[in-house]
């Protein structure tokens, strides 16, 4: 299989830089535009209270030992 040149734009990006520059497309869309303030503060707010939630939950429900099926799925000592 050989490629032609310039048909198709590919870019990938892996690892830390991914992160990085998802980062800045937040920061940046922060900063420009208004809306997105809100939408990103309501959206974090919600993810932090389903996440206390969970932790409150998980901190009053531990899960016990003969509750867990198979302890070992791997196989591993």
């Amino acid at each position: 299989m050989v490629r032609e040149s310039g048909s198709r734009f590919e870019f990938s990006l892996k690892g830390s830089a991914g992160l990085i520059v998802a980062i800045v497309v937040v920061a940046v869309l922060l900063i420009t535009l208004p809306g997105y303030r809100l939408f990103f503060g309501i959206s974090v707010l919600i993810g932090l209270v389903i996440a206390g939630g969970l932790m409150l939950w998980h901190r009053l429900h531990p899960i016990k030992d003969a509750e867990v099926e198979n302890k070992r799925p791997l196989g591993l000592e």
